[in-house]
């Protein structure tokens, strides 16, 4: 198969390689087995992998030793439950474009130990930092069709980060982190300190999804078409871009639905548009964003007016049957919201309002069901955002990355440092548990800052709507 985008190993004074050990499924070996990818799958087949670092404060005085000896046992523990993850990406034989996830017994994953030389403790912090003092903590994809690389990488504050990247074509967000939650259970149970028993295991059966309408051969790049349909914003190189975090309190995100909720009635839109928590806080980081991108006095019309934001959308319970909700693999549509530029780019309660209602119709209109009509209109939407600004989105809150405790605490802090090369806006829910939203980005320097005051402006104009009423 062709390989994912080359990704840079590190430099060599920023972090030492202290081990890199391929950990096997336990005993009993799970049996060669051959996952057919499906329309869903392919779709990511050449995207770049998904890359998280998850960062943990360690007790003071704490050996570093034993937590990644643990780590290790309880991943060959995790493996032998979710076996598909120690396979590899191939063209099934004797096909010309038929891939597969493909495990046979000896598979393994590989797992590095190292050390991080360039750590003063901001690593895990909201405000901007480099994008290349990330990226080192999340370990490339071994040549060969591998689908998953773990790193963990001791800090100099006495911290620990574990990097985690996975190839998208193995499974979607809600694959991944079942595989994660049932990894940090194993963990927590060889510590004896685990309070929850792992997650039921995952259903492992590509066969429960059908293709009646050809979306295969659709989305199956080729040489002429390298996955049209995974359109994504153009990153900057990597030495070029910071990686922020912008966090969204419960009480803002309610102020964003109130504001919603008025501007429909000063509209006479009725019923309003429904205004969850993650249309407010999609709603208010595309209106900063496109504010942010827009240069004053700039004139947009005609084809140009129009921009998109796409976000995932889980079509397990959508599937004719519902697929479980714990299926391994793909099962992510897109819901795709187009508004005008224009009116994006305004302040106040004219841009939230194009913003939230566009999100909110393209979240109803995904909810319809996944059948022939869906799959038409995925292709007529696709064909619409051609030559579109378009915003795409990674992570979800339903993830719940925050309760992982691998048995030494909650993370301090969790990025989706791939989104430099996407483009994409990382989501997650707040660390605090407050019902709030995190949401992460990596942009060049000028672009962080114009974001960050647009961003600053947007919550202090919430919390004078809130002094006000």
């Amino acid at each position: 198969m062709a390989p994912a985008p080359e990704q840079q190993h590190p430099p060599a004074e920023t972090i030492r390689v202290v081990d890199t050990a391929l950990v096997h499924p336990a005993v009993p070996s799970p049996p060669e087995t051959s996952l057919p990818l499906t329309f869903f799958d392919i779709f990511w087949l050449h995207a770049p992998p998904v890359q998280r670092v998850f960062f943990y404060r360690l007790d003071a005085g704490a050996e570093a030793d034993p937590v990644v000896s643990n780590l290790k046992r309880s991943l060959s523990q995790a493996l032998r439950t979710i076996f598909p993850l120690a396979g590899r990406l191939r063209l099934a034989p004797g096909t010309a474009n038929r891939y597969e996830l493909h495990y046979r017994p000896g598979d393994s994953v590989a797992f590095t130990v190292a050390e991080y030389n360039d750590d003063d403790g901001s690593l895990e912090a909201d405000e901007p930092r480099e994008v290349s003092r990330l990226a080192p903590l999340a370990p490339p994809l071994p040549d060969g069709g591998a689908v998953l690389a773990l790193q963990a990488t001791v800090l100099k504050c006495g911290g620990l980060a574990l990097g985690v990247t996975v190839h998208h074509a193995a499974g979607d967000g809600a694959a991944s982190t079942h595989f994660l939650h049932t990894w940090a259970a194993c963990c927590a149970g060889i510590t004896g300190t685990g309070t929850k028993p792992p997650p039921v295991p995952p259903v492992i059966d590509r066969t429960l999804i059908s293709d009646p309408t050809g979306l295969y051969d659709a989305f199956c790049p080729t040489t002429e078409n390298t996955n049209k349909f995974a359109k994504v914003s153009s990153a900057a190189a990597e030495d070029q871009l910071l990686f922020g975090t912008f966090v969204l309190s419960r009480a803002h995100l309610q102020r964003v639905k109130d504001l919603v909720a008025a501007e429909a009635a000063t509209r006479g839109v009725a019923p309003p548009p429904r205004c969850s928590t993650l249309v407010a806080t999609l709603g208010l980081i595309w209106s900063c964003y496109r504010r942010a991108n827009t240069k004053p006095g700039s004139n947009v019309s005609g084809g140009k007016n129009k921009t998109c934001l796409g976000f995932p959308v889980d079509y397990r319970p959508r599937m004719d049957p519902p697929l479980p909700a714990t299926y391994f693999g793909n099962c992510v549509g897109a819901a795709i919201a187009i508004a005008s530029r224009a009116e994006l780019a305004s302040s106040g309660a004219t841009g939230l309002w194009a913003a939230c209602a566009a999100v909110a119709a393209s979240i109803q209109e995904a909810g319809h069901g996944f059948g022939k009509e869906t799959s038409r209109l995925w292709k007529e939407r696709v064909m619409e955002e051609a030559g579109m600004s378009v915003l795409s989105v990674a992570g979800s809150p339903r993830f719940r990355v925050y309760d992982l405790d691998f048995g030494f605490g909650r993370p301090a802090k969790v990025d989706i440092v791939s989104v430099a090369r996407t483009g994409a806006i990382a989501l997650a829910e707040s660390r605090v548990g407050d019902g709030g939203m995190e949401v992460g980005l990596a942009l060049p320097p000028d672009g962080m800052a114009a974001f960050r005051k647009c961003f600053a402006d947007a919550v202090a104009g919430l919390d004078q709507d809130a002094g006000r009423s």
